[in-house]
């Protein structure tokens, strides 16, 4: 499937997908080996090393897997990041199909002690827990609790705490292992490795492909149910002396960030190049607006997203933590120029400039503020 896939058209490409199954092998073994619904645990299926649906490079992405008919506890303490989010799914992603999330909600929907810590609990339907906003009723089928903790500063924002259990399992312990059980878990690992490959070579189409190339999309409310989350979308085909300047009003939301990912429909290397960036991250221009460098080229500018040897790929924007609706003022514009002509098309250019010293430190900052939040 990855030697075969249609947009194999290089040798980066082709050794970006046997980089992906890589990552896409360990997670499946992950996630295999993680599926207890009795004695759950958050794991962390996408990082920089096994990622997955165009994964964020500014969220940790935690799940664990649930039955609806029992209840579970989850205990934590907020860190000081931009957002933290829960979601219920009713299962798993599948090359025809999106499971449909059954609650979204962020922190602010329930009760934070004044420390930070917080306990809530997913169960059945419960008249007594009516008007609680630290119950959550699970749904029919519910399969899936989704936790996403979104930086925005990278330098100075920590993660927080988070931790499940079922409320009739602590202190009991699972049965022992069985061979039987083991070489399900190998063939379950298999099965989701095959599905996961397809899903999301197949992704893209319905999402992204059938754009006008070079263009993004206005805000819109992102599909799987994150209620207080839009997004812009877009793909890029872009010659070697050509860049996309992507020009988006800095927003009043808690979160906004800018990606690009390639057509294995993952995240470019986020840690070693500038290939994101938040709000925070980004210098604004005097008139409030940030205005990114999509190019091959380096162009001498902060707000410079490497292609990093990509003339092809997708784009995407994501705001989260809204408290309005986004309109089509708030997106952005996406605009090809010809890479000489930079200066001139951008109204502040100069303000943007850096030093190959100053750039070097900008990717220093990433690196070590990665492998900070990975130990989080």
């Amino acid at each position: 499937m990855i030697r075969s896939a249609a947009h194999v058209r290089s040798e980066l490409d082709l050794a970006e997908g046997l980089e992906y199954l890589a990552g896409s092998v360990r997670a499946s073994l992950h996630m295999a080996w993680a599926y207890d619904r009795d004695f759950p645990f958050f794991a962390r299926s996408t990082g920089p090393h096994s990622k997955l649906g165009l994964d964020n490079p500014d969220t940790l992405y935690f799940n664990a897997y649930l039955r609806d008919d029992a209840e579970y506890v989850v205990t934590g303490r907020r860190g000081t990041t931009a957002d933290l989010s829960f979601q219920v799914l009713n299962g798993d992603y599948t090359p025809s199909s999106s499971p449909d999330s059954l609650n979204a909600f962020d922190d602010r929907a329930f009760d934070i002690a004044p420390d930070g810590t917080y306990e809530l609990r997913f169960g059945p339907e419960d008249p007594r827990r009516k008007g609680d906003p630290n119950y959550v009723t699970l749904g029919e089928g519910a399969a899936m609790l989704l936790v996403r903790e979104v930086f925005s500063d990278w330098a100075d924002e920590r993660p927080g705490e988070i931790r499940i259990h079922r409320a009739d399992r602590l202190g009991a312990a699972p049965d022992p292992p069985t061979a039987r059980r083991e070489a399900k878990r190998f063939d379950v690992a298999g099965k989701m490795l095959v599905s996961r490959i397809r899903t999301f070579l197949a992704f893209p189409e319905w999402h992204y492909l059938r754009l006008p190339v070079n263009t993004m999309t206005e805000p819109r409310l992102t599909p799987g149910g994150l209620t207080t989350q839009y997004s812009s979308a877009g793909h890029f085909d872009l010659g070697p002396d050509e860049a996309l300047v992507v020009t988006v009003p800095r927003s009043d939301a808690p979160y906004q960030g800018f990606q690009l990912g390639s057509l294995w429909y993952v995240s470019l290397d986020y840690v070693n190049h500038q290939t994101s960036l938040t709000a925070d991250q980004a210098v604004p221009d005097p008139d409030g607006m940030i205005r990114m460098v999509v190019a091959q080229r380096d162009p001498g500018l902060a707000n410079w997203i490497e292609l990093t040897g990509h003339d092809r790929g997708f784009l995407q924007i994501r705001w989260q933590r809204l408290t309005r609706a986004l309109t089509a003022a708030d997106g952005p514009r996406a605009e090809v120029v010809r890479f000489a002509d930079l200066p001139a098309r951008l109204p502040f250019h100069d303000r943007q400039r850096v030093t190959r010293s100053q750039w070097a430190e900008r990717v220093a900052a990433r690196q070590t503020s990665t492998a900070r939040r990975m130990l989080g």
